[in-house]
């Protein structure tokens, strides 16, 4: 084993963490508001029976899913089904869409289909500048819907489009992601603590 080697890669994790925990650190200061408001609209719209309808690319199409299966199966407790279904999953209804469409409109078709006045609308997007996100975003507000996006650093575009705006101070991408983690775990633990005593379905 290369000790020098061994040092400078060891020495490269340190700074990997420490910069993620400075992100996290700058995003709980920056939009712990922000978080708290996602998480009540969620709750007020489960609450009436409404749905959370998430969506992004990549690996914000798998924190979509991740956060969706939070709220459908349980996030630290045992309580009742939350209904929250990620709009990146159904690989027949995304691949018709982009190609009798456009990629652009595949989740616009998704909240046209499935969005009712009262829902939530969660677009995911590190760069805040997705166009199909956006595009669902406007949409989703246009048929009444809450619309919440959780972005990096860039916040101009989803601004006109979201009534809540989650922003993760920072511009490498792996970092927004990690932040964005953590903001979702947060929405799910508020979410999930007003529903606790709610009774379990048979």
């Amino acid at each position: 084993m290369n000790l020098k080697a061994t040092g400078m890669t060891e020495h490269r994790i340190r700074t990997i963490f420490a910069e993620a925990a400075a992100v996290q650190l700058a995003t709980a200061e920056g939009s712990a508001r922000t978080i708290l408001a996602a998480a009540e609209a969620m709750r007020d719209a489960l609450a009436r029976g409404g749905k959370i309808l998430v969506f992004g690319n990549g690996g914000s199409a798998a924190d979509s899913q991740h956060f969706a299966a939070e709220l459908v199966g349980r996030f630290r407790i045992a309580r009742r089904a939350l209904s929250a279904l990620a709009l990146t999953t159904d690989t027949s209804v995304i691949t018709s869409i982009a190609n009798d469409f456009a990629y652009d409109q595949v989740f616009v078709r998704q909240i046209q289909a499935l969005g009712r006045a009262g829902d939530v609308a969660f677009g995911i997007s590190t760069s805040g500048r997705s166009p199909n996100v956006l595009h669902a975003l406007a949409e989703a507000r246009r048929q009444q819907l809450a619309t919440i996006a959780m972005v990096g650093s860039r916040i101009d575009d989803v601004a006109a489009v979201a009534d809540v705006v989650i922003q993760v101070p920072a511009d490498s991408t792996a970092r927004i992601q990690e932040a964005h983690r953590t903001a979702m775990h947060a929405i799910c633990e508020l979410v999930e603590d007003h529903f606790a005593s709610a009774p379990l379905s048979t």
